[in-house]
């Protein structure tokens, strides 16, 4: 049984040397209100790249935090559980035994996954390490996104159930994989498009590719 390991929740702080704000500093909380844009009391500050409905909860798969030490061993005490900036840990769950579409309950919630997380410069500069980043986006590991279809409660040691699998083939590293290609084939590319439950943003972007290739 697959249960509810941690919950995060921070508000907005300066991060060094930059001065830039950010939500990535996240608080372990041991129960969550959850709406339609996330965690109550959890920040989003740039609103072009982070929350909103599609982008309501983020999740890091624990197993990547061990694979980032192995290739930077200096953020053996740096890169803990919730360091990040995710909203979830729960074990047995990662990029390739998750799918877009995946529709789960977490105590009284209920989310559906939607997109694959995009790293930003921000990883590099809050672990202080260069080159952090673009590991995690090559090693498509930087975890995904969900939406909430239903509000409630989420309590750690709640149960997740997986509820629906629409897309048994896309899982977020594969999604990724196809993404990140300079030129992927058409029909991998509509696969990624036809996905359900895709956000509708980066359906439309890929929608774009889809276009641009068949001129």
């Amino acid at each position: 049984m697959k249960q509810v390991q941690a919950l995060y929740a921070g508000q907005a702080k300066i991060l060094e040397p930059s001065g830039d704000r950010t939500g990535i500093y996240k608080t372990a909380i041991t129960q969550a209100v959850v709406g339609e844009l996330g965690i109550e009391g959890d920040v989003q500050v740039d609103k072009r790249y982070h929350g909103g409905p599609d982008k309501a909860l983020h999740q890091f798969a624990v197993n990547s935090y061990a694979r980032i030490i192995e290739q930077f061993p200096s953020l053996e005490d740096a890169a803990v559980q919730g360091s990040i900036g995710e909203n979830l840990t729960i074990a047995a769950m990662d990029e390739y035994s998750v799918c877009i579409g995946d529709i789960y309950r977490l105590g009284e919630v209920t989310v559906q996954v939607s997109e694959p997380r995009q790293p930003c410069w921000k990883i590099n500069a809050k672990y202080g390490v260069e080159k952090l980043t673009e590991y995690i986006d090559q090693e498509r590991m930087a975890g995904w996104y969900y939406r909430v279809l239903e509000s409630g409660l989420i309590n750690v040691g709640d149960e997740i159930v997986l509820l629906e699998r629409p897309n048994q083939e896309i899982t977020i590293d594969y999604f990724n994989l196809i993404k990140n290609q300079h030129r992927p084939s058409l029909d991998e590319l509509v696969s990624l498009v036809n996905a359900v439950g895709l956000a509708a943003g980066l359906k439309k972007r890929l929608q774009e590719r889809c276009d641009f290739f068949n001129t």
